[in-house]
């Protein structure tokens, strides 16, 4: 097994990962596992907006397959895989790449396993419906709080706006095409130099799963661990990860396979 001189939150559900498989006796079994780029149609079917990113080319969904379940990733380095379960835990973590096929793969098993749920995204109408109830759940639970969108989700951040106002809400992204924008009456920030003060200025932060992949997850979390700030990951990509690691989670309207 390929190991990395820095002990990641992704590097460490690999021991994890690897126990649940013996226990279960998947380990030396022959898994086909299936990673290819979906279409945004494929992904997300047809929803009423189009400024997702996946929509406008920004990102694809990575799809794994293991026994039958399936699990995404977002990525904005998809590539095909064909190999096993062993060839996955062998993969150095050290691309946007592999991250995505490991944790796709991850979500997929665990799936299959009954360990994780809502592992594929969901489609057409759900997204918006989605952010509507993540919306709500943060407005009962906090009340009138300041709310950090880190990673661009249309819907997400129009629904935060609605619920909190423009004063209460803040975004940052990593996409340089965003970046300065302003969306919903809201300046985006450049989320390579502004994470820490979106943090500092937010009594909640919701920020994608996406940055399992893009590598800025740990620093995003370290951050708001140390702050002692609420906070929740959102979306498919960190299911098996949240799972596996106990952090906080939203995904209203995610599917299982």
């Amino acid at each position: 097994m390929s190991t990395k001189s820095k002990d990641t939150y992704l590097e460490q559900t690999r021991s994890r990962f690897m126990e649940i498989i013996k226990n279960k006796n998947l380990l030396n079994t022959e898994v086909s596992v299936l990673a290819r780029p979906l279409t945004p149609e494929e992904a997300i079917g047809t929803p009423g907006r189009r400024d997702f990113p996946i929509i406008e080319g920004k990102e694809r969904v990575v799809e794994s397959k293991v026994l039958g379940a399936k699990g995404h990733a977002f990525t904005d380095s998809a590539r095909e895989f064909t190999g096993t379960l062993n060839d996955v835990l062998a993969l150095e973590l050290s691309s946007n790449q592999n991250r995505a096929i490991y944790i796709a793969t991850l979500n997929a098993t665990l799936n299959y396993l009954k360990k994780a749920t809502a592992t594929v995204h969901c489609k057409d109408d759900d997204p918006e419906d989605c952010a509507k109830e993540i919306a709500a759940l943060l407005l009962e639970k906090y009340g009138r709080a300041t709310v950090g969108l880190i990673g661009m989700n249309p819907a997400i951040a129009e629904r935060l706006v609605e619920t909190f106002g423009i004063e209460n809400v803040h975004f940052s992204d990593l996409n340089h095409a965003n970046i300065g924008q302003q969306k919903f009456g809201v300046e985006i920030w450049d989320g390579h130099t502004l994470t820490r003060e979106l943090i500092e200025r937010c009594d909640v932060v919701v920020f994608t799963g996406t940055t399992l992949v893009n590598d800025s997850f740990d620093q995003i979390l370290d951050m708001l661990i140390a702050r002692g700030k609420a906070y929740y990951v959102f979306g498919v990509t960190a299911a098996a990860v949240c799972t596996l690691l106990g952090f906080e989670r939203l995904c209203p309207r995610g599917r299982d396979s």
